[in-house]
């Protein structure tokens, strides 16, 4: 693997993170909460990978230019503006998140949850968008 193929792979460590963040709400309310626990820190692991990989790519590379003309560049920058400020939250959220849920603080877990589980799946989601706007259109 080359350091070109890193935003392919960043994309699809992003994919399989926010199919780990549903299956993990969806586990939660049927009540299963074993596997729900393992779907949601499979997703942290996922995302540390995710992350490992993104830095290693734009420490090497930098940043690649959005070449998409007229109303695309609109779409392209909104997304990509929403996607980075409410990425910065997910690291410390998820954290949050994670530690409360693991030393059985499940009030406080849930509390902060919802707002962490909608953000860490946008910013999945987006991040899937913003690789194909950028490499493959």
């Amino acid at each position: 693997m080359s350091l070109s193929d890193l935003p392919a792979l960043n994309a699809t460590l992003n994919a399989i993170s926010g199919v780990l963040l549903m299956s993990g709400y969806a586990f939660i309310r049927r009540g299963h909460i074993r596997r729900h626990r393992a779907a949601m820190i499979s997703a942290c692991i996922v995302s540390a990978l995710f992350l490992t990989s993104y830095v290693i790519y734009h420490a090497n590379i930098g940043s690649k230019p959005f070449t998409g003309r007229g109303s695309i560049r609109i779409v392209y920058f909104t997304i990509l503006l929403t996607h980075v400020l409410l990425a910065a939250s997910v690291l410390p959220l998820a954290l949050i998140t994670l530690s409360r849920g693991l030393r059985a603080r499940f009030d406080r877990h849930v509390a902060i949850a919802r707002w962490t589980f909608p953000i860490w799946l946008y910013v999945s989601v987006t991040g899937v968008i913003v690789y194909f706007m950028l490499y493959r259109m």
